[in-house]
């Protein structure tokens, strides 16, 4: 077996695409891990900010926070069933926005996509990576070089397609939950056991009181803003599932709704439960920059477990789960990629599928810019999640808007009023958070989400053009045209001869009567001049064909593509009405590694002649096969 099929799998044929279908059980690691996970970097994300405030901070605003939140995510939920039922075949925001508000809030969904896809999967890594780090100190310096293996890891998962990656990622999914499940039920318990004050196993650290202050409300209120603002990081990737409605099998509406239901009605739970515990065991979070820093997920299952063998499974599940959770921008990026690439914004190689029926390019494009954004954040999850969440709810707010203007205008769609006013409230709903995560994380580093955006969207519309323009010069709606037609003149460069230059001359003496021989001759002596006559011109006059012309050029230093080049474009400025063919006798080694023990003039001069060259030069490749 080869290594590839033992690495990726075997190659897929076209009609096995039906197989690759998931139900509601695969469906929840694939599409709806990355919202799950939020669970272990929501509350600390909201927690961080309230470190001013000390113990009391929390106890007095952090279910607030969360209720808000929770609040806000039960009103998506609603709005992307809807969603789901009214695009069967994929209702991403791009799609949404692009269909009803036309395409230019397309492309700003696209935008706010993409980013938020990076972000989602640079973020899941490094919180991953972090709750590792907060079980085993030591590895703190290791930080960024970890994320990127377990990059190139879940990269590697993905290639094997969408079912098999559900599979992986199936006991991850259902251990991180399992346990996080655990954790608060027995928090919950021992609180209302206690009378609300129960007693932590593994005392919390205590609060840092060197950071505690004083504020005005108006100072209080832009706190509390901020705190918000930070915890929507949880509510990211609730799109999943109605842009990955195709990956579903029949009825894949009713399963995609299925599986959202799952999803939300689990974070709902995670998060509330999560807050709940933390409250009631006095636990605040730490200054990531601290050389004893925990995250606040670890704290509390300290708490509740202590630090025994719970601990280090649960600590275990949420670095698997986290960093697996990336697998939901994977299986979406692709998507998404392919349905703008499928309206010309981006480059058509996205509407390739892969070996195993996937979108391969959109997995190589995500891999290399999330590596890229881990590189230059250093892992650090706090110094993510400012640019974090604006993206997502760009999209949000972009989608339900077009869902909004979807109904009105399907007038026989059964109570669409009503689903108006549940998209409308989610549009409004989500662009108020929307502003507040803006003004919030304006200074803190969401000025590069906005500038990211418009960026983007110029890429984009710069990739239209290009295809609109290769379109008009390409088209051609007149019959085929038979007039002007007559032999090319060949060239064809040649160091020597042997069998490769023989094929060559072979197949330029069968294309065209004029044949010329450029030879461009250095400081060494002139071998091809020398057997010219024995091996060329003699058995052409033997057989009365038209004889081919040696054309020497000198070269004073040593150089070779540049007289070739001189040359080559001269005859076409002197032969306004011809055709030029240069033929490229090129050697076609066994191994990729034997390439770099041959001279690779012949890409050079096949790259300038493609490069200087014009409609009336044809450049022929003519291999010859070790």
């Amino acid at each position: 077996m080869k290594f590839f099929d033992v690495l990726f799998g075997r190659p897929l044929a076209s009609h096995e695409a039906h197989a690759e279908h998931i139900g509601v059980a695969a469906g929840i690691p694939i599409f709806g891990l990355d919202g799950l996970t939020s669970a272990a970097y929501g509350p600390e994300a909201a927690m961080v900010l309230l470190i001013p405030l000390g113990l009391w901070g929390v106890q007095h605003y952090l279910l607030p926070i969360f209720g808000f939140i929770l609040t806000l995510l039960t009103i998506l939920y609603l709005s992307y069933r809807q969603t789901i039922e009214a695009y069967p075949n994929g209702g991403g925001s791009f799609t949404v926005a692009s269909e009803n508000l036309g395409d230019g809030a397309g492309l700003l969904a696209a935008a706010a996509l993409m980013i938020d896809y990076i972000l989602t999967a640079a973020v899941g890594l490094s919180a991953g990576v972090t709750a590792l780090v907060s079980a085993i100190p030591e590895l703190h310096h290791y930080q960024l070089v970890l994320c990127l293996v377990i990059l190139v890891v879940i990269a590697t998962i993905n290639m094997r397609g969408v079912k098999e990656t559900g599979a992986v990622f199936m006991l991850p999914t259902f251990l991180f939950v399992g346990t996080l499940l655990a954790t608060i039920a027995v928090g919950v318990f021992h609180s209302l056991m206690s009378g609300g004050h129960p007693l932590a196993v593994t005392a919390p650290p205590p609060p840092d009181f060197s950071q505690i202050q004083k504020f005005t409300p108006l100072l209080m209120t832009w706190l509390l803003m901020k705190a918000f603002s930070n915890g929507c990081a949880a509510m990211t990737g609730v799109e999943a599932v109605s842009n990955g409605v195709q990956a579903f099998k029949e009825p894949r509406s009713r399963n995609a709704n299925r599986t959202l239901t799952v999803i939300i009605g689990m974070l709902i739970i995670l998060l509330f439960g999560l807050s709940y515990v933390a409250r009631a065991y006095g636990v605040t979070a730490m200054d990531p920059d601290a050389t004893n820093y925990q995250s606040v997920l670890s704290i509390e299952v300290a708490a509740v477990f202590g630090r025994g063998w719970f601990y280090y499974g649960t600590m275990g599940a949420v670095l698997a789960a986290l960093s697996f959770s990336v697998n939901t921008a994977f299986a979406d990026f692709p998507r998404m990629a392919r349905a703008i690439a499928g309206k010309d914004y981006l480059p058509h190689v996205f509407l390739l599928r892969g070996r195993r029926l996937l979108f391969s390019h959109g997995i190589y494009a995500l891999t290399g810019f999330t590596a890229l954004i881990l590189i230059l954040f250093e892992g650090v999850t706090d110094r993510l999640i400012p640019l974090y969440a604006i993206g997502a709810f760009l999209a949000f707010t972009l989608s339900q808007s077009g869902m909004v203007v979807h109904w009105h205008k399907t007038p026989d769609a059964p109570h669409r009023h009503l689903k108006m006013f549940v998209n409308g409230l989610g549009a409004v709903a989500t662009g108020v958070a929307l502003l507040i995560i803006l003004v919030t994380k304006f200074m803190y580093g969401a000025w590069v989400t906005v500038l990211l955006v418009p960026f983007l969207i110029a890429c984009m519309l710069a990739v239209k053009h290009h295809y609109i323009r290769v379109k008009n010069e390409t088209s051609d709606p007149t019959p085929l045209r038979l007039t002007g037609l007559e032999p090319p003149i060949v060239i064809i460069p040649m160091a020597r001869w042997d069998k490769i230059t023989e094929k060559a001359m072979r197949f330029g003496l069968l294309m065209s009567p004029v044949v010329k021989v450029v030879h461009v001759d250095s400081d060494d002596a002139d071998m091809l001049s020398s057997v010219w006559e024995e091996m060329v011109l003699k058995p052409i006059r033997e057989s009365s064909m038209p004889e081919p012309e040696l054309v020497t050029v000198k070269s004073s230093y040593r150089t070779i593509l540049s007289p070739l080049m001189d040359y080559v474009l001269k005859l076409e400025d002197e032969n306004p009405g011809r055709k030029i063919a240069v033929l490229l006798p090129e050697l076609v080694v066994r191994h990729w590694w034997e390439n770099l023990l041959h001279n690779q003039r012949v890409q050079l001069l096949k790259l300038l002649l493609l490069l200087k060259g014009n409609q009336r030069l044809v450049v022929v490749n003519i291999p010859w096969y070790l």
